[in-house]
């Protein structure tokens, strides 16, 4: 089996916890065979009963002084954290012919992702609650299918515009949890916004490759990919320091601010 063969695999598991263990395991030593056009078979993402999906807007978090709305503001972070090992596996298996730099590059995002879905699930079950006891919305998941079909708008949307704005909110929700006195849920919040930066960082290097080899001036072609994709609009505050390191330069920095 390649690697892009095992991603698509555990792409189509539905049980989370074991989807997350598998893809911690997954093998960066695997062949990859970039050059395979793989069929896309039903039952993409494999996801789970529950939690229930809800469009955003319907979602509603108790006060952060109770312990279930404080639960809720942690299955929020496992979601995303859930999705995310999905979407690097999507990452994988769906586009042929890149370098094998690129498939191992999220081959590694995938192992983290689901090793900050572990801390994050272990960590609201504390609390008395597990994932799926609350519900969430799948607009993550939604960006990734608009994108299916073009991996210079993949990379511009998902890992650069989703997942960077992970970066701008982790210091506001880290905030939050201190002031709950929940030390944990702060320190988990640490590790991942440095693992994420990492893997924003991956996302801005294989779209700035991409954008080289099409010959696409990479900031003139962000803004047409956001507005053909009606992807979301970064809202302030910004960090800017964790967008930095990430590899924002200083242009599109400035361009995010204005």
């Amino acid at each position: 089996m390649t690697l892009r063969e095992r991603a698509l695999e555990l792409l189509l598991l539905t049980d989370a916890d074991r989807k997350a263990r598998e893809t911690q395991a997954l093998a960066h030593y695997l062949p990859i065979d970039a050059a395979a056009v793989i069929a896309e078979p039903a039952g993409v993402p494999g996801h789970p009963a529950r939690p229930v999906l809800v469009p955003h807007t319907q979602l509603r978090r108790g006060s952060l002084a109770t312990r279930e709305g404080h639960a809720a503001l942690l299955h929020a972070v496992a979601h995303i954290e859930f999705n995310a090992i999905n979407l690097a596996l999507d990452a994988i298996w769906r586009f042929a012919g890149l370098p094998d730099d690129y498939y191992r590059d999220w081959a590694q995002v995938a192992r983290e992702e689901a090793y900050h879905f572990q801390l994050m699930r272990d960590h609201l079950a504390t609390l008395g609650f597990g994932y799926g006891d609350f519900p969430a919305h799948d607009a993550l998941w939604r960006m990734t299918e608009r994108t299916a079909g073009d991996v210079v708008a993949r990379m511009a949307l998902v890992p650069r515009t989703l997942e960077a704005r992970g970066l701008d909110a982790s210091p506001p929700m880290q905030a939050k949890l201190r002031g709950m006195g929940d030390t944990r849920g702060v320190a988990i919040l640490e590790i991942i916004l440095r693992d994420e930066i990492g893997h924003v960082a991956i996302g801005n290097r294989w779209y700035r490759w991409l954008c080289e080899r099409a010959g696409l001036d990479p900031v003139a072609h962000y803004a047409v990919l956001t507005e053909r994709h009606e992807a979301p609009r970064p809202q302030p505050p910004f960090n800017v320091d964790a967008r930095r390191q990430a590899g924002f330069t200083a242009d599109e920095l400035a361009r995010l601010r204005a």
